[in-house]
């Protein structure tokens, strides 16, 4: 529970139960996208971000100290645990939902982890630095199908228009401090992610004028997600991605 765990080991669980929700949300795509190679690319960034989840997760068990790994953390916490952002949870929608939420979250990592990289606290500094190969891909991916879909056809443009308007709300959470946030950079581990917005907004209004889409109105932030407090679509994500541990606890391959 991230409320339980100590501020630095909060910290890890936040980045890697992003990654785990996105690449679940992901995975949901297989077999189900519009073309073979679509089908191929969300899965492999989907597993890329498992990958991630792993990584931070274990890292998070570590520094608690109280004997639980990353499966422990991913299949045995209640969905009040969970302190992913509310933006990775969002359902995927259309194939062009899927982009606008992949394009906002691969920008907002690849700044993130471009900074993580460089923190005094090797271990986090290490895990930024694998991943930032991945999510750099991964945003140029989502950014060429943004200006693909937006400056397309009459239906990929309004489908485009349509997403973005979806997940544009959730993005503000992406930059918000809080106090584990602090102790995390206090202790080498963290980053300024309220400083990450103005090279995000750069990044993110350079496509959308190529695509030549409009930047969304701004709109209320919806926040909560770094604290348990979730959209009722996290509760199906889980029911679905710990459906085996839960019936069958301590089971294994």
């Amino acid at each position: 529970m991230e409320n339980a765990l100590p501020p630095l080991a909060a910290y890890a669980a936040r980045f890697g139960d992003d990654s785990l929700i996105l690449g679940q949300r992901l995975g949901e795509w297989c077999g189900h996208a519009p073309a073979l190679e679509v089908d191929l690319s969300l899965s492999n960034v989907a597993l890329d971000l498992i990958g991630q989840a792993t990584h931070f997760l274990g890292l998070a068990g570590a520094i608690e100290g109280a004997g639980r790994d990353a499966d422990k953390l991913a299949f045995h916490r209640d969905v009040m645990d969970f302190a992913n952002c509310l933006l990775v949870e969002q359902p995927n929608g259309d194939f062009a939902q899927t982009i606008a939420r992949q394009f906002l979250f691969s920008h907002y990592q690849a700044l993130l982890f471009e900074q993580m990289a460089q923190v005094k606290d090797e271990r986090f500094a290490a895990i930024a630095a694998k991943a930032l190969k991945e999510v750099n891909y991964h945003a140029t991916l989502a950014s060429d199908w943004v200006v693909r879909l937006g400056d397309g056809t009459d239906e990929s443009k309004a489908r485009m228009v349509a997403g973005l308007d979806w997940m544009w709300r959730f993005a503000d959470e992406l930059f918000v401090m809080d106090d584990v946030d602090v102790a995390a950079i206090a202790a080498g581990a963290g980053v300024d992610k309220a400083a990450l917005r103005a090279a995000w907004d750069a990044r993110v209004d350079a496509v959308l004028a190529e695509a030549t889409l409009a930047r969304p109105a701004a709109r209320r932030p919806i926040v909560g997600g770094r604290v348990g407090r979730h959209s009722e679509h996290l509760g199906h994500v889980l029911s679905e991605m710990q459906f085996l541990q839960r019936a069958y606890p301590g089971a294994s391959w």
